[in-house]
C-alpha cells in the first residue's frame, strides 16, 4: 500500500531519507538547501510561498518525494504564467493558490521527482506526478506546475499535462586545458572581445579570486549579502534571500558554494555566487558597489569558466535568460516544464496558445544556433 503524504516543512522528512532518493548531487534539491531556505525566512506565506512537500510512503518508508509549494503568486518561479492567471481571474476564477513542483528562486534544471535509481524509478515518478494532480483536483486548486524538469522525468507527466519549453544558455567543457584553450575554440571576433573585457578589469587594480563558501567568515558573508540586496533594490526587485540564509550557506553546503570576489583594499566590492555539483557549476547571484567596465562578465562568466576547467566540471549554467551569453561561449539549450490546469475549457484554451508559443520557441532556438561564437559549429 503506497500512501501520499504532504508536509508543511522539509524538516518533517529525515534528511538522509530525502537525499537517498536524489538521482544526482544537484545541490538545489538537497535537504540542506531546501531546509536552509525555510529556516532563514525565505519561504514565507506573505511572500507567496508555503511548503507542501510530497512524500510517497510504503509501510512508513519514504520511497519517493518532491519539493512542493502552495503558491499565492507567481514570483520567484521563472516560468511565467501571469497571463494565464489574469485570464482565469477575468473569467471569475481564483488562480491562486496553485501547486508548484520546483525549487524556490532557482531557474536551474534538475531533479523534481526524487524516486531513487532502480527498476521502480519511472513508476514512482509517475505516482508523484499523479499525486500532485489528484491533490489539486481534490482541493479545487486552479493548477499544478512542474518547472525546470530533467529530461528523464518528462514521461511521468502524461495525459492532461501541458508541455512548455524555454531556452537557457549553458557552457560545455570540451576538454579544455585552460582558459586560453577555450578562447582558441572561439571565432576571432569573440575571442578578441573577451580579451578586451578581461583587460579592462585587470587595469582596474582589483584583486579577483574564486573562494569556497566555507572559507569565508561572517563579515565576508555580510558584505556579500549587502551587495546582493543593494543590486536587487537598485533594479526595483525584491531581494528574497535573507541575510541569515547567506550566513548559513557555507555551513550548510560547504565548498559546494563558490564565490567569485573582487576586492579593493581588502573590501569586497563585487561578487558572483555559484553552487556546484560534481559535474556542473550553477551561477546564481551578482552584486557590485562599483561600476567597473567588464567586471560583471569577469565574475559571472569568465571566473566560472576558469573554475569549471580547473575542476574538470562538464557544464556551467549561469542562470536564466541573456542572449549576451552567446557571445561569451554559452550555447542555447532547451528547458522544460509541465502544467496541469484543472478546468478542461481553460486547459484547452491554454493548450492552443502553447502550440503557437512552441513553434515560435523552436524558430528562436534554431536562429540562435546560427550565431554560434565557435570557430566550428558546436551543438549541445
Amino acid at each position: 500500500m503506497i500512501e501520499a503524504r504532504f508536509h508543511d516543512s522539509i524538516e518533517r522528512i529525515p534528511a538522509a531519507a530525502w537525499d537517498a532518493l536524489r538521482p544526482d548531487d544537484n545541490p538545489f534539491v538537497s535537504h540542506a538547501f531546501l531546509a536552509l531556505l525555510e529556516r532563514t525566512g525565505c519561504i514565507r506565506q506573505d511572500w507567496g510561498w508555503q511548503a507542501h512537500h510530497l512524500g510517497l510512503y510504503e509501510d512508513d518508508t519514504l520511497i519517493a518525494a518532491a519539493p512542493l509549494y502552495l503558491k499565492g503568486n507567481s514570483h520567484g518561479e521563472f516560468v511565467f504564467d501571469w497571463s494565464w492567471a489574469s485570464a482565469w481571474e477575468r473569467a471569475g476564477g481564483d488562480y491562486y493558490p496553485k501547486l508548484l513542483n520546483a525549487v524556490p528562486y532557482s531557474p536551474v534544471p534538475g531533479p523534481r521527482l526524487l524516486a531513487g535509481r532502480d527498476a521502480h524509478t519511472a513508476g514512482r515518478q509517475h505516482a508523484l506526478a499523479t499525486a500532485m494532480r489528484t491533490f489539486a483536483e481534490r482541493m479545487n486548486l486552479s493548477s499544478v506546475h512542474a518547472n525546470f524538469l530533467r529530461d528523464d522525468e518528462l514521461a511521468a507527466f502524461d495525459g492532461p499535462w501541458l508541455s512548455r519549453s524555454d531556452v537557457q544558455f549553458h557552457w560545455h567543457n570540451r576538454g579544455y586545458a585552460d582558459f586560453a584553450d577555450f578562447l582558441g575554440a572561439l571565432n576571432h571576433k569573440k575571442r578578441k572581445n573577451i580579451r578586451q573585457e578581461r583587460a579592462h578589469v585587470a587595469q582596474a587594480g582589483l584583486s579577483i579570486s574564486m573562494e569556497a563558501g566555507n572559507a569565508l567568515d561572517t563579515h565576508d558573508w555580510r558584505q556579500i549579502h549587502a551587495l546582493y540586496e543593494a543590486t536587487f533594490d537598485a533594479k526595483g526587485n525584491h531581494a528574497a534571500l535573507t541575510r541569515d540564509m547567506f550566513l548559513g550557506l557555507g555551513d550548510a553546503l560547504g565548498d559546494r558554494v563558490q564565490l567569485a570576489l573582487a576586492r579593493h583594499d581588502n573590501r569586497i566590492i563585487a561578487m558572483a555566487l555559484f553552487l556546484q555539483s560534481s559535474d556542473t557549476l550553477y551561477g546564481r547571484y551578482w552584486g557590485a558597489e562599483a561600476d567597473v567596465p567588464g567586471l560583471h562578465f569577469e565574475l559571472c562568466y569568465y571566473q566560472g569558466i576558469e573554475h569549471a576547467i580547473r575542476r574538470g566540471l562538464q557544464r556551467f549554467e549561469p542562470g536564466a535568460q541573456g542572449e549576451h551569453k552567446l557571445a561569451r561561449g554559452f550555447l542555447p539549450v532547451r528547458t522544460h516544464s509541465r502544467h496541469h490546469l484543472v478546468n478542461q475549457s481553460f486547459r484547452d484554451a491554454v493548450h492552443q496558445a502553447l502550440l503557437s508559443e512552441a513553434a515560435a520557441m523552436d524558430e528562436y532556438a534554431q536562429d540562435l544556433l546560427q550565431h554560434s561564437p565557435y570557430a566550428h559549429t558546436t551543438s549541445t
